[in-house]
């Protein structure tokens, strides 16, 4: 029994750097991500989108790798998103089941995209706890609307919200790729069908769907939001524009009456 261990342990990983620093056997390397043959059944993924995938390692292995690789490492994380899936193999058959699946024999490139695919399970729970964290913002701000008709949001705070929301769609653009494909399954029936069968198994376009769905919910909110600050700001400067025309008013009548007297 084989076991694939993903986890997320930072935003982003340097690939470049540390393709250049790890001198184990790369079986395939490109801009975004690096496999690894170490040894008999034990490989290891590192994709740039700051998630490593280990096949055959232990945890103290894991926990030692982790360590080593973490001056690569933008914002490395306290705690880690992780998922396991068991691998049986020499069955006679693909088979896929809860958290496991069996397969004839432990073709590299069956393993490779097995762990591609878990680690790809693993970015969308680390995407998806992030929108969720920007939609419990979000609906703090519209209850507050509710409540009080108005919310209590400088524009110092908004921009970091528009920050905050704006830099994980940029993550996820850049990293949509990893949903995709890998260009051998377009080339082998059987990977291909395996792949499909992965992706039905981790459920990875419906779960990609719904972070769409509540970064799009984000953004309209956003542009709500905006639109009132920029109408407060736009009733401030007209307040004060009109004061300033009350004063000088006032100063030419005050003038006008000592100039009489």
């Amino acid at each position: 029994m084989l076991k694939v261990i993903s986890i997320q342990v930072a935003d982003s990983i340097d690939i470049k750097s540390f393709k250049a620093f790890f001198t184990a056997e790369i079986y395939r390397s490109d801009a975004d991500e690096l496999f690894y043959r170490i040894g008999q059944e034990k490989y290891l993924y590192v994709f740039k989108y700051g998630i490593l995938c280990f096949l055959g390692y232990s945890k103290e292995e894991i926990t030692t790798f982790v360590q080593s690789i973490s001056p690569f490492c933008k914002n490395l994380f306290d705690q880690w998103l992780s998922d396991e899936f068991d691998i049986e193999t020499r069955t006679g058959r693909i088979k896929l089941g809860y958290n496991k699946i069996e397969i004839a024999e432990p073709d590299i490139e069956v393993l490779r995209l097995i762990m591609l695919n878990v680690s790809q399970s693993v970015a969308l729970d680390h995407y998806n706890e992030q929108t969720n964290k920007l939609l419990t913002e979000t609906n703090y701000y519209t209850q507050m609307l509710e409540r009080r008709g108005k919310i209590n949001l400088r524009r110092t705070n908004l921009k970091k919200y528009i920050g905050r929301t704006l830099n994980l769609k940029n993550r996820i653009a850049e990293n949509l790729y990893i949903f995709d494909s890998p260009d051998i399954t377009w080339e082998d029936e059987k990977l291909n069908l395996l792949d499909q069968d992965l992706k039905t198994t981790f459920d990875l376009q419906a779960r990609f769907r719904t972070i769409a769905e509540g970064l799009q919910i984000v953004k309209e909110n956003l542009e709500l939001f905006k639109d009132m600050l920029q109408y407060r700001n736009t009733v401030v400067l007209e307040t004060i524009v009109i004061i300033l025309i009350l004063v000088e008013v006032i100063n030419l009548f005050i003038e006008k009456i000592f100039s009489h007297l």
